[in-house]
């Protein structure tokens, strides 16, 4: 989470008192704005509260005094109501000083300007005594401990994943919510700490057809930082007995799918097949092939039905089990 730091009050930065790209806490003071203004407008404000309510006692008195003067008939009850009202505007005075006092006591406490997260704050966008208010961006701090990953997976997918079980949480259910994360980083290494997905967005993005999925990574020592990209990994289903093949193995045409079988005879036999979901860059043959037969995984563009070959082994990572 990304959180912009801007002030609630106009004035001028005077102090500067983070490090940038520093670890800052929830509160912590980052900027400060002048204050002298803002203590004299609180100044004004108590000084005009303690007269509104000296006009308030003064009201009091007099009705107190006299309200038996006027039941008596020893003056007019004119005179009272007057009074009356004076103490009914003396205490909505009182009250709008109070709030005045309120308000200019807020404003004074605004001129500290304080993170809103714990994270990493990010370069300062002004400088001392540069003149700000509430539109500007004083600097961005980033929650990054633990840190959020993005990734869309495709409604295809998901759609599996709701399929082979019913794993609920309090708000959705996709199986793969109690299953560990792996992050791959851009240099092919795996991050050491595993994540958890959190949630699932509301809705399938149509333009690309692809659910958005949210996950969390512990973060200890603020290695990732956010932007950052890398590739997730998580196990959605295991298959026992899966027999993959390379994509480059698999021809496609017309909405059909085939790959080349090597006889005893070294002759090709062009077999239909149905595949199923991809592991990287391998494809899961469900249908149309069996274990132990030998197919050409390179190359298959060319050949045709009883072509003679010469096969070579070649071993493949990723088989499955």
């Amino acid at each position: 989470m990304n959180a912009q730091i801007r002030p609630q009050v106009s004035g001028y930065i005077v102090k500067q008192n983070y490090t940038e790209g520093s670890l800052v806490r929830k509160g912590q003071v980052l900027f400060e704005i002048d204050p002298r203004p803002f203590k004299a407008a609180l100044d004004r404000a108590k000084g005009d509260l303690a007269q509104a309510q000296a006009q308030l006692g003064k009201s009091t008195l007099d009705v107190e005094r006299d309200t038996p003067l006027a039941e008596a008939r020893a003056i007019a009850k004119s005179q009272l109501d007057n009074e009356i009202q004076a103490k009914l505007g003396a205490q909505a005075t009182v009250e709008s000083g109070q709030a005045a006092v309120e308000q200019a006591a807020l404003n004074l406490e605004w001129t500290k300007v304080t993170s809103l997260v714990d994270g990493i704050a990010g370069i300062a966008q002004v400088q001392i005594g540069n003149l700000v208010g509430p539109n500007f961006v004083l600097t961005s701090v980033s929650q990054v401990e633990p840190i959020k990953a993005f990734f869309p997976i495709s409604e295809r997918e998901y759609v599996l994943v709701q399929k082979e079980g019913n794993a609920i949480t309090s708000k959705h259910t996709i199986p793969f919510f109690g299953n560990s994360l792996e992050l791959i980083l851009t240099d092919d290494s795996l991050y050491a700490q595993k994540g958890k997905i959190l949630l699932a967005d509301r809705q399938v993005d149509s333009s690309t057809g692809t659910i958005r999925i949210v996950a969390a990574f512990p973060n200890p020592g603020n290695i990732l930082r956010p932007g950052q990209y890398g590739r997730v990994r998580v196990e959605t289903n295991v298959k026992k007995g899966a027999l993959l093949l390379p994509q480059s193995a698999v021809a496609q045409s017309q909405g059909s799918y085939q790959v080349a079988v090597v006889g005893s005879d070294h002759k090709i036999s062009m077999r239909t097949v149905k595949p199923g979901e991809t592991v990287g860059t391998m494809w899961v043959i469900e249908e149309g092939l069996k274990p132990g037969e030998e197919v050409v995984v390179e190359g298959i563009q060319r050949l045709r039905e009883g072509t003679l070959v010469t096969p070579k082994p070649v071993h493949l990572s990723g088989e499955g089990n």
